[in-house]
């Protein structure tokens, strides 16, 4: 797997990179042609877009940080060192979703519909994003003799010469899997907030079960690994909108 693709002066062209801008531009190709669909607002599909990518980005790096916060104290210059590599997915979303809330609580934007409407998007952007990681060779596996297993030679990130179990694409067919769950499920369900529930309960389980899976440092709260500690709040949270949106969060919304 070959992450450097071509390199113009001191800029370099990365895999990583190009997956990541991909599968933002196919979230928001998805939200634009879903929303018009369903009558939602055009401009705040866009500001929407955009306060998920600031969210996410700030929100990737300051879980990253938490993770190695022990090393931080003893070694502030991590803050900065590398600062391009090192990011937790988890921040992302809740960076972004928080963000995107904000946004539409100053807009006077009924949060849940856009939600609703970017949950799956989210999954398919996700699901591109991991090819990259793929080819960087970070989120890696654990060693394996099985047939499935995949060797690095030049990675940065990943152990070389070893066969590891291929973690990243499988992250990448589930999250296809639960992009194609939750638009099929968004096409019967008229309740707001319910579709994002959704997301939550079957992206948490599947990410909890993944991380037995993966073998790059990722922090840990005990015995769980960061990742999996946060899986059973998103869990526990996708359930409870889940139950409470009906009753809490207005009428259901016209499809």
């Amino acid at each position: 797997m070959q992450n450097e693709l071509f390199t113009i002066g001191p800029l370099h062209i990365r895999m990583y990179g190009v997956m990541i801008g991909a599968g933002y531009l196919a979230a928001l190709i998805m939200s634009i042609y879903r929303g018009k669909k369903r009558n939602l607002d055009n401009d705040a599909i866009w500001d929407i877009f955009f306060c998920a990518i600031v969210g996410g980005m700030v929100g990737t790096k300051l879980l990253y940080y938490l993770t190695i916060l022990p090393e931080i104290i003893k070694r502030p210059s991590l803050l900065w060192e590398n600062f391009a590599s090192g990011h937790v997915v988890y921040g992302g979303i809740i960076g972004g979703v928080l963000l995107s809330y904000l946004y539409c609580r100053w807009k006077r934007h009924n949060f849940l519909p856009y939600f609703d409407l970017v949950m799956p998007a989210v999954a398919l952007a996700q699901a591109i994003g991991r090819i990259g990681c793929f080819f960087a060779g970070c989120c890696y596996g654990r060693k394996t003799d099985a047939w499935y297993g995949i060797v690095y030679h030049t990675s940065e990130q990943a152990p070389n010469g070893v066969k590891l179990i291929p973690t990243q694409l499988i992250s990448s067919g589930a999250d296809l899997i639960l992009c194609g769950i939750l638009l099929l499920y968004a096409r019967k369900e008229r309740t707001d907030g319910r579709v994002a529930a959704l997301y939550m309960m079957l992206y948490g389980v599947g990410r909890f079960c993944l991380e037995f899976l993966r073998n790059d440092y990722r922090g840990s709260v005990g015995f769980l690994s960061t990742s999996q500690f946060i899986s059973i709040g998103v869990v526990a949270a996708g359930i409870a909108l889940y139950a409470l949106a009906p009753r809490l969060f207005g009428r259901p919304h016209a499809k």
